[in-house]
């Protein structure tokens, strides 16, 4: 989930409560790959929500973290095509071929929270559709190879956006990644877009959710009268990607995959 607001301090984790979030971020990567394998056409974003939600309750002790979340209705946000984030699941909007939807949510487990975000093809996509989603993965690489103590905020979002716009398509400006942990939502802001050596020190222990959102034209989005579901302005698709990553003396490490 991506936000444009932030909380007035950063929170840093120690190793301990490193170690839990990468516990609730195996969940949460098992609980999309479960998901995942439920994508195909005739699949409503309903169906996928209620899996998310049963899949997460299975586990002792584990929340999904978005139900409820500023009065989210969904365990799920689950966005179509040009959606770009904080799609409503419904039982009314049934994916077909040639889609592509993105499938964004946290967990909770003993307190820390975790975040991540995939985006899936439903059946065959166009060969344009499908460079979109390989140029978001890869700037969502480059953003995490960025994310070291030595460097700045801004060193992230220079190292998607270079990527992004090598490749002819655009970042989201609007919506931001942000710090994680302690609540859904910490400071800071982690931009899409930037310049090396610019905004606030990265330091060890901070843990932050870098989640590319990169359309096929431009940047500029809208709200729809749902009040939650953020499209793109010229109705061309978006992809979104997200990882859940700790800054550790030792580089970078991403939570929300498996264990070891």
């Amino acid at each position: 989930m991506a936000i444009g607001g932030s909380a007035p301090a950063t929170l840093l984790k120690s190793p301990r409560e490193i170690d839990i979030m990468a516990r609730g971020g195996a969940l949460l990567y098992a609980t999309l790959q479960h998901m995942k394998a439920h994508v195909r056409p005739g699949v409503s974003t309903g169906e996928l929500d209620a899996l998310c939600e049963a899949f997460i309750r299975s586990h002792a002790g584990a929340e999904p973290a978005f139900k409820g979340l500023y009065g989210f209705p969904g365990s799920a946000c689950i966005s179509i095509n040009e959606e770009v984030v904080h799609g409503i699941p419904s039982r009314k909007r049934v994916l077909h071929d040639g889609d592509i939807v993105k499938l964004d949510f946290g967990v909770k487990l003993e307190g820390m929270y975790t975040d991540s975000a995939i985006t899936v093809s439903v059946g065959d996509i166009d060969e344009q559709t499908q460079r979109l989603l390989d140029v978001t993965k890869r700037s969502l690489d480059a953003g995490i190879a960025a994310a070291t103590a030595d460097n700045h905020v801004g060193d992230i979002g220079a190292a998607v956006q270079a990527v992004v716009e090598a490749a002819g398509f655009s970042v989201v400006r609007e919506l931001v990644g942000h710090g994680v942990g302690f609540s859904p939502h910490e400071e800071l802001q982690i931009p899409n877009y930037g310049k090396p050596k610019r905004g606030k020190k990265l330091g060890v222990g901070l843990t932050i959710a870098i989640e590319p959102m990169v359309n096929v034209g431009t940047a500029k989005t809208k709200t729809l009268s749902d009040k939650w579901t953020v499209v793109t302005a010229d109705a061309k698709r978006s992809a979104h990607f997200e990882h859940t990553v700790a800054i550790t003396e030792h580089g970078p490490r991403i939570l929300t995959q498996p264990l070891g």
